[in-house]
């Protein structure tokens, strides 16, 4: 790298850092999840306000890619940290609502999403058809656990029937909202890739569940009581790069190495040792990673240019999003005797998107399924959905915890909640 190289990237980084930190805590003070202000300064820096011409000067094509790399590894990171703290407590026993409501959610947006590709693929011209139709299905699909979880902290609702219930709901969404993803990467992956080396995922799971997992109980200890040693973290550090590399090379996205990674990762250390990989892995990327892919994420974004035409993809994008999610819950939820308060409750929150949004659809862009266009469109309707949980549950249930029916729920402050 070139001085001026260095120099624009320190102090590229200097200013996102600052300015992701300023608007995260104004989104705070607004009631909203820090993930918000921080796609907010990336898009600020963006060519939607800046013009591509400031722009590209302040955040020049000889750093962009480094800039991708450091973005890169914070999806890693995060994906790994939702992997390990994916509570399969919630998983288990969780009734037939929570199954039921979790698939109507996935479901009717799914399709929704499938059916709205079908009117914009020849606009935006992607390169897979059938694979842009099932990735926008599957984007239509998606909740944030890590946002959720913040909002019912926030609003005192975490321990009650509601707040239990689209926990546990989100939990399921996840799994199968990834599951998903992993079938369309896969599709879409193959048709440039040799298709053999999807053959090796079989394999692959089944060192990471009966080899690997065995060996970092062995060396994390069973009862989680220990501190993280310098040894086990580099290990785990190693280790969700390297799963996330496997990934990466047999024609799936290196997300779903790093996210199995933490699945892997034995439940049974849910005392300090647990604590410790959060914090001491989690704390970097949520104050230097996920800056970074924030500002990668805004620099793509263009709403400049859009015209009539792209307003109305928006809106139609924006309707989806939200009806699918908002009527596959409710509507699953009343069939099963809940008020219509309560359901309503439960579908705003299965509306929220954040970050997990965000990495999908950056994955969406570097497979080719979305152009910059239809991107730009979806982190707009991701940022959207977000911000209007909030608002809508202060009009749905003015008192915060008014549901009194307690349920058991995890603890959601991890360095990452609230994206």
């Amino acid at each position: 790298m070139t001085t001026n190289q260095l120099f624009a990237l320190f102090s590229d980084l200097a200013l996102l850092l600052v300015l992701a930190h300023l608007l995260g805590m104004v989104a705070r003070r607004l009631s909203q999840p820090a993930v918000i202000g921080e796609v907010l300064a990336g898009i600020a820096l963006g060519p939607t306000f800046l013009g591509h011409t400031v722009s590209d000067f302040l955040f020049p094509t000889g750093i962009r890619p480094m800039l991708t790399a450091l973005a890169d590894v914070g999806m890693a990171v995060f994906m790994f940290i939702v992997g390990l703290e994916l509570d399969r407590g919630l998983l288990r026993g969780t009734g037939r609502l929570a199954v039921t409501v979790s698939v109507s959610s996935i479901v009717l947006p799914f399709g929704l999403g499938a059916l709205l590709a079908l009117l914009l693929v020849d606009g935006n011209a992607p390169d897979h058809r059938l694979g842009f139709v099932l990735f926008m299905g599957t984007a239509m699909a998606v909740t944030a656990f890590p946002v959720l979880a913040r909002i019912l902290t926030d609003r005192k609702m975490q321990h009650t029937a509601v707040g239990g219930l689209a926990l546990a709901c989100a939990a399921i969404g996840d799994v199968l909202a990834w599951c998903m993803l992993a079938a369309v990467v896969a599709l879409v992956g193959g048709a440039d890739a040799d298709q053999w080396y999807l053959l090796l995922l079989v394999p692959y799971a089944a060192v990471m569940l009966w080899v690997v997992r065995p060996l970092l109980r062995g060396l994390v200890g069973a009862d989680g009581a220990a501190r993280l040693s310098p040894t086990a973290l580099t290990v785990v550090l190693a280790g969700l790069l390297m799963s996330g590399a496997v990934t990466e090379r047999i024609g799936l996205h290196f997300i779903f190495g790093a996210f199995f990674f933490g699945v892997v990762m034995p439940k049974e250390s849910t005392g300090q040792l647990r604590a410790d990989i959060t914090e001491r892995i989690g704390h970097m990327s949520s104050h230097l990673l996920l800056p970074v892919f924030f500002i990668s994420v805004g620099l793509k974004v263009d709403l400049s240019n859009l015209g009539r035409s792209g307003w109305l993809d928006f809106t139609l994008i924006l309707l989806v999003a939200v009806s699918g999610k908002f009527l596959g819950a409710f509507l699953s939820a009343r069939a099963h005797g809940v008020t219509a308060r309560q359901s309503a409750v439960l579908a705003t929150l299965m509306n929220t998107r954040g970050l997990t949004e965000l990495i999908i659809l950056t994955a969406g862009l570097q497979l080719g399924v979305l152009n910059e266009r239809l991107y730009s469109l979806m982190v707009a309707m991701a940022v959207v959905t977000t911000a209007m949980a909030g608002p809508l549950l202060s009009l749905l249930q003015p008192h915060t915890a008014a549901d009194h029916d307690l349920l058991p729920a995890r603890d959601p402050r991890s360095p990452t909640t609230g994206r």
